[in-house]
């Protein structure tokens, strides 16, 4: 049997760290790698069309969340729930997509923003678009609040779908509660 040399094995703990898998023991790395090996088989089981619009679906979601630099862990909690609705995926898979979302997000945002809302804009629906912008102001209401940081974002996304400024405030007002310009208007 073939014996993983000592750099890959680091270079798989440090993958599985960074992704947030804890590695306490040989054996249960293992069996936490076999299962990611069974997550990721079954996503690369997906219909490539529909495994391309989840990762772009994803990727938005949080491009949204890490607008103001932070991506909380109810943000977080938010995309799974959403992808896993939305995509049909399986927790376990939502997790797995979302983190790589998160990662790719973190690494090359600035590069990739544009390019992937594009691809959507070319590839999804009224209806789909519609969708994404409703859920992205769903993940960036997750914490309580959207910031001035996450509204431009959100409004730079709905340019970029395509959308109408007023398809914008048509979803921000379903999350008026979050929007603390809104709310203290609401108050009154």
């Amino acid at each position: 049997m073939w014996a993983e040399p000592g750099w890959l094995h680091g270079a798989r703990v440090s993958l599985l760290r960074f992704l947030g898998i804890s590695t306490p023991s040989s054996a249960s790395a293992q069996e936490e790698t076999a299962s990611i090996r069974r997550i990721i088989d079954a996503l690369d089981r997906m219909d490539p069309e529909a495994a391309r619009y989840v990762a772009r679906f994803a990727y938005v979601l949080g491009r949204v969340a890490r607008a103001d630099m932070d991506v909380s862990p109810d943000e977080t909690r938010a995309m799974e729930r959403l992808v896993m609705e939305r995509g049909g995926l399986s927790e376990a898979q939502a997790v797995v997509v979302v983190q790589i979302a998160k990662t790719q997000n973190l690494l090359l945002g600035a590069t990739d923003n544009y390019l992937v809302a594009r691809e959507l804009d070319t590839s999804a629906s009224r209806e789909q678009k519609l969708a994404l912008l409703d859920c992205c102001f769903a993940v960036s209401a997750a914490d309580g609040e959207i910031s001035a940081m996450e509204e431009a974002e959100l409004g730079n996304i709905t340019s970029e779908l395509g959308l109408a400024r007023a398809d914008f405030i048509e979803a921000r007002s379903a999350h008026r509660e979050a929007v603390p310009y809104l709310r203290k208007r609401d108050d009154r």
